[in-house]
């Protein structure tokens, strides 16, 4: 094999322990565009670079031979909740960025990262500049519980401990003390949930090769964490954690899991539900089988804990004597009702207990936020919509109208719930509007058409007028380069960068000939 003259953008070999974007060949026809092609490009602009928003990307490229798409992110990196929400040591789930990459890298594509929506550009400004705008950032917001003592030190919502142990820059400086209790509770029972309990029990040689951050991985290590619950309002029927997630839990190493034999009892409901859905029934199986088990350790005689707690609800937190920090949750036991067929809902007793412990996290749901120039549905948390096409409320006698070239997908679209792979249907219904739309000549004058600068280049100069430095795809290659690298030295497929300064720094600075090596044909 020749070495070839290294020419940016043409060739593109990324290898970084476990993402793999393979070798693309963009020709000068998909790189270069003639002023008459230019216009009748359909400019379609994507917010938000998790997997809702590359999945929508990739589909736009794929349905329309002329489409060129823009994916804006507010981070300096990409991928969102797949870099910052899954697991450390769920490197399997991360594989989907090799396909998010190669549409990244594509002809037709180019990344704006370190650009805030509603701050550095508006909504307003991006729908001039655009035929097409898909809102696709997902929710960085958490739900609240409302009740007494959700302020106190020590409670943290599942969100903030997961973006900590993951590096995400604005959980930086998120104070996380391991050391003061050896108890922690957990509002809710699912993935996430999950995640959290078992990176806090997991031996920290096991979590030491993963792509952890640094800083999380040291409070692990020092950390006095023995036991952990986890609570839910229903019973283990009705728990949102997947089969998958309650095998991995069950089979952590030195780890006992406890679950009452009394919370298993089944009513008509419970059984009607797990025949209509395999997959509550296999983790109620689950969790039979570790009620029949004998615990292989327990926190009594030393060992690590972990509790499933049915059939509470959360009322208030409990201060510590000082009044400084929580010390516990005072939970009411709940019962389940609902007729036959239908969903089954937790309802109070009246009957009340306290759980001691020194830390909370309320994995009870995230939540989406709206920027100016938005409909938003606070109690859905989601953007009003009609198989993605955003809908406003009109004032006075006027009704719902539809506004035209613009779109959401993913969580903004449908509320903070699924997996992964289920944005990719969604993501489907979307592209199917936009077409529609196209076809109907509807997004024709969504982008101002006296404009000189539409499009990337639009908005790159509304970006330079203002200051804001942008990170292309190529810059946050170094900055993936750099963290491999630093990852390398201590063994482990990669150590994030969680300051956005020196992200930006590596982005702009660093040189990107070693970008160049072992690239062949």
């Amino acid at each position: 094999m020749r070495k070839m003259a290294w020419k940016p953008w043409r060739h593109i070999f990324w290898c970084d322990g476990g993402v793999n974007v393979g070798r693309r060949l963009i020709t000068g026809a998909a790189a270069a565009t003639t002023p008459d092609a230019a216009a009748s490009l359909l400019r379609v602009c994507v917010v938000g670079s998790g997997p809702a928003g590359f999945y929508t990307a990739e589909k736009v490229l794929r349905r329309f031979a002329k489409a060129k798409v823009d994916i804006l992110e507010r981070l300096p990196t990409p991928f969102g909740l797949v870099r910052s929400g899954v697991a450390p040591d769920h490197p399997e789930t991360k594989v989907v960025t090799n396909q998010f990459s190669r549409v990244a890298v594509s002809g037709r594509c180019s990344f704006f990262g370190n650009v805030r929506l509603g701050m550095d550009v508006s909504l307003d400004e991006l729908r001039k500049l655009y035929h097409v705008v898909v809102l696709a950032y997902g929710a960085e917001s958490d739900r609240s519980l409302k009740i007494p003592g959700e302020d106190l030190a020590g409670v943290h919502s599942a969100r903030e401990f997961v973006w900590w142990y993951n590096g995400h820059p604005d959980a930086a400086n998120l104070q996380v003390d391991l050391k003061s209790t050896d108890t922690v509770v957990i509002l809710g029972q699912g993935n996430v949930a999950l995640d959290a309990a078992r990176i806090l029990l997991r031996p920290t040689s096991e979590l030491a090769s993963t792509d952890i951050a640094e800083h999380a991985l040291a409070a692990l290590h020092e950390s006095c964490i023995r036991r952990v619950f986890l609570v839910g309002r229903r019973g283990p029927v009705q728990a949102a954690c997947t089969a998958k997630e309650v095998r991995e839990i069950l089979g952590v190493q030195g780890l006992g899991v406890r679950v009452h034999p009394q919370d298993l009892i089944t009513s008509p409901q419970d059984l009607e539900e797990m025949k209509k859905s395999r997959s509550h029934k296999r983790v109620y199986e689950l969790f039979s089988k570790a009620a029949r088990a004998e615990p292989m350790t327990s926190f009594e005689t030393g060992g690590r804990e972990l509790s499933f707690v049915f059939f509470r609800n959360p009322t208030a937190f409990l201060p510590s004597q000082d009044g400084s920090r929580v010390a516990g949750v005072h939970l009411e036991k709940t019962i389940l009702q609902g007729k036959q067929g239908s969903v089954q809902r937790a309802l109070g007793t009246g009957q009340f207990e306290d759980l001691p412990c020194g830390m909370v996290l309320k994995s009870i749901g995230y939540k989406s936020l709206s920027v100016p120039g938005l409909s938003f549905d606070d109690y859905q948390g989601r953007v009003p919509n009609a198989k993605g096409r955003v809908l406003r409320s009109g004032q006075g006698t006027e009704g719902t109208t539809i506004e035209n070239g613009l779109y959401v997908v993913g969580w903004l679209k449908r509320g903070p719930s699924g997996i992964i792979g289920t944005n990719l249907v969604d993501a489907e219904e979307t592209i199917d509007s936009i077409a529609e739309d196209e076809s109907g000549g509807l997004l024709t004058n969504s982008a101002a058409p006296s404009q000189t600068s539409v499009g990337s280049d639009g908005l790159e100069t509304l970006l330079k007028s203002r200051g804001i430095p942008s990170v292309s795809f190529g810059e946050w290659l170094k900055v993936d380069a750099t963290e491999v690298a630093l990852g390398n030295q201590r063994g482990k497929p990669r150590e994030k960068i969680i300051s956005k300064d020196d992200m930006l720094n590596i982005a702009k600075h660093v040189n990107s000939s070693s970008q160049t090596e072992g690239i062949q044909e």
